[in-house]
């Protein structure tokens, strides 16, 4: 994750990357034309090269998006070829062998068909983006007739004040301004509607991908489970295989896992560590307080009562004093007397 929690500030690597730096880029990625096909860098670049300006940045989020379900479509297709291959080269192996990598081949191949059916509900992610993309290149002209309307006006405000076109440019404006206040505000609620729908579509289709491939991954562990990896001495024989049952088993519960599994039953749920509305955390605050006001209020009472009996205390002694003063000095006058 990123450390900063955004991608608009630069990574900073993490306790455990200083202490145990990453390895090094993996051989297969491209060099040459950089991270990306130069297929997709020039879509990319084309893409933000023409169009309003208000939907540039968005037609270029939606052209790479493009290339990601490309990308993914690669991915599937190479996925299915490699479970493929994997068969065949377990076929020529001994019977538990060519058993399990028969069965794993299976697996492998519906998580190729796993992404097949995540390519079409990722696209349809990427047709709702290009909703607000085609609204967003609507609001242009209206936003360009707007200053293109002010500019006119100042102009002839500095060239001819006392020009009769400024007042039929001033309703022109005003008419200007009133069409861009109903195309802002739709923008607007298109924008939020349209995202939330459309990342909801992708989010939900990430969810059910990634419980899927743990079910199958689950059930492929279970498959090497029927693997005796135990070694064994020269000229010694292995026993014989009898897992073909519990295999094909294996096989069938994956099959009627995948088929049950729903969004509702998904097993990982999210957990906040924040309160879900403003009203509640004020509703806490406000209940808390109630219950510290009666407290501090009976304690101050308790400290006054406590504290009266003490001056009363404090005065009796200090009429004590007084009147043994008046005494010694009254002994004290007698005595002088005489």
């Amino acid at each position: 994750m990123h450390r900063t929690y955004s991608l608009r500030n630069q990574r900073i690597p993490t306790a455990s990357q200083i202490q145990n730096p990453p390895p090094p880029p993996s051989t297969t990625k491209s060099r040459f034309f950089g991270k990306a096909s130069i297929a997709s860098t020039f879509r990319k670049n084309a893409a933000g090269n023409f169009g309003p300006d208000l939907a540039r940045k968005l037609s270029q989020l939606v052209s790479t998006e493009k290339g990601v379900l490309r990308s993914l479509e690669v991915v599937a297709y190479e996925r299915r070829a490699a479970a493929r291959q994997l068969s065949l080269w377990g076929a020529d192996n001994d019977d538990d062998v060519s058993d399990v990598t028969d069965k794993l081949g299976v697996l492998i191949f519906e998580l190729g068909e796993l992404q097949d059916q995540f390519i079409d509900k990722y696209d349809q992610y990427r047709v709702t983006l290009k909703s607000i993309r085609n609204i967003e290149a609507s609001v242009q002209p209206t936003r360009n007739r707007k200053e293109k309307v002010t500019d006119e006006i100042a102009h002839l405000k500095y060239k001819d004040p006392h020009s009769p076109k400024i007042p039929v440019l001033e309703q022109e404006l005003v008419r200007a301004e009133a069409e861009s206040l109903v195309a802002e505000a739709q923008l607007s609620n298109i924008t939020r509607e349209k995202m939330k729908a459309a990342y909801n579509y992708q989010f939900d289709s990430m969810r059910e991908l990634a419980e899927k491939f743990a079910l199958i991954a689950g059930y492929g562990k279970a498959l090497l489970e029927l693997l005796d990896d135990s070694p064994v001495t020269p000229g010694e024989t292995r026993p014989a295989y009898d897992g073909y049952d519990a295999s094909k088993q294996i096989i069938m519960d994956a099959e009627a896992a995948l088929e049950a599994w729903t969004l509702d039953a998904a097993a990982v749920k999210p957990t906040l560590s924040f309160h879900q509305t403003v009203d509640d955390v004020y509703d806490d605050l406000d209940e808390e307080d109630d219950q510290m006001v009666p407290e501090g209020e009976w304690v101050e009472e308790e400290e006054i009562v406590e504290e009266i009996p003490e001056e009363e205390e404090d005065d009796g002694q200090g009429e004590e004093e007084e009147v043994e003063e008046e005494s010694e000095q009254q002994h004290y006058d007698d005595h002088h007397v005489e």
